[in-house]
């Protein structure tokens, strides 16, 4: 089977559902060339390797003329988020979002909303009462993220609906199969989200209030702090929902270690990380550039080829977890890709953390399931961002 052949299939919506056969399959060759000119790496020493490879852009205005670029890359009006940026650029505005948001500079910061996103987790899970059956994106795997980076940013919450349908349009343009159109609805979304987030930090700026964005205000240019507000507010919840979704899923598939955590709290770190592992919330990183002739796994990777970092398949990879496509909370030195690697690891991870940590315990604790409605269920349409568009489950009942 070819590489084309192999990553048309992975990107099929047809195998949305489980695409780690196919994950399989790429890995008996490290690093394949695409006919198209794209490098493929799979497996994990060497997709650990690349991706902290100085010579690795995250630029994608760096591709060849006729390669696919992000969002941010093309005419939006605004400069690239971050995570589209390589050294310096990126160093400095990363330290610079960081000081606000967390350790070192903002150590209590996280740890203050803790005991409101709890309170949203109560009020979530009391909605159930009375229901026999609900479907946790939507009633709760959504919810909970989209409130959490809005106080975070300091964004009202009840703006959320004229931002839902951006964010979903600028997440679905990061699918290396999305199209002509949805590049253009991204880019749109872009400019909208954009517009909205600018009128808001403008009045952020007037009027300081809580959040990053007031904290920020004073040390970022307003196209830099409009770019970055934007990315924020996209990916502060769009991973985390579907890692939410995809720990409820996977551990009403395996009742054997359901019963283990209901008995032991305690289990809940292992568990989510293993499911960050096992089922990984960002697939894959299609919008790397080399910068100069890598060589990898006895493979050239030639200066100015796109490069896909498959995070999916090098979670599974036998060559560094034993038993690979076993769900196993009591895994050892589980060093998994699931939030990334390197400079560009995931800037939200901790807040992502948190919302697991409060959300997993509390929903299993209080909700009696009876069974899952679909499985597989209904999943997004996007392949690099993996996770069920709707999640069905029969309930018995509500604890208080």
């Amino acid at each position: 089977m070819t590489t084309g052949t192999l990553i048309t299939q992975i990107t099929d919506y047809a195998n949305r559902a489980d695409p780690y056969p196919l994950y399989a399959e790429l890995r008996k060759q490290p690093v394949r060339r695409q006919d198209d000119g794209t490098y493929v790496v799979s497996t994990y020493y060497e997709v650990r390797s690349v991706a902290n490879d100085p010579r690795l852009s995250n630029d994608t205005r760096n591709r060849p003329p006729g390669y696919a670029r992000a969002a941010d890359a093309d005419d939006t009006g605004l400069p690239p988020s971050f995570i589209f940026t390589d050294p310096p650029v990126h160093d400095r505005l990363r330290e610079t979002i960081t000081r606000p948001f967390g350790p070192p500079h903002s150590p209590r910061f996280l740890d203050g909303l803790r005991g409101e996103l709890a309170q949203v987790v109560t009020e979530l899970l009391d909605a159930f009462e009375g229901k026999d059956q609900v479907d946790i994106v939507e009633d709760f795997a959504y919810p909970l993220p989209v409130t959490a980076i809005c106080k975070v940013l300091g964004v009202p919450r009840e703006d959320e609906p004229n931002f839902h349908g951006w964010a979903d349009a600028l997440a679905s343009s990061l699918d290396p199969q999305v199209g002509e159109e949805g590049k253009e609805k991204g880019q749109r979304a872009r400019q909208d989200l954009g517009a909205y987030l600018s009128d808001l930090i403008e009045t952020k700026r007037r009027h300081p209030g809580p959040g990053i964005l007031s904290a920020l205000a004073p040390d970022m240019t307003p196209a830099d702090l409009e770019a970055t507000a934007v990315l924020l507010l996209v990916a502060g919840h769009e991973t985390t929902v579907n890692a939410i979704t995809n720990t409820t899923l996977t551990l009403l598939r395996h009742p054997d270690i359901l019963d283990r955590f209901l008995k032991d709290p305690d289990l809940a770190v292992p568990l989510i990380e293993e499911v960050l592992r096992y089922e990984p919330p960002v697939q894959f990183v299609p919008w790397t550039t080399a910068l100069a002739d890598i060589d990898v796994a006895g493979t050239t990777i030639p200066k100015g080829s796109p490069v896909w970092l498959m995070l999916a398949a090098a979670n599974r990879d036998p060559q560094r977890f034993e038993d690979p496509d076993r769900f196993d909370p009591d895994r050892k030195d589980n060093e998994h890709l699931g939030m990334y690697t390197g400079i560009h690891y995931c800037f939200g991870a901790p807040l992502a953390r948190i919302e697991l940590h409060l959300a997993v315990p509390e929903l299993f604790r209080r909700v009696k399931f009876s069974r899952l409605l679909e499985d597989p269920p209904p999943y997004r349409a996007n392949a690099v961002l993996r996770g069920p568009r709707h999640l069905p489950v029969a309930i018995e009942g509500l604890t208080a």
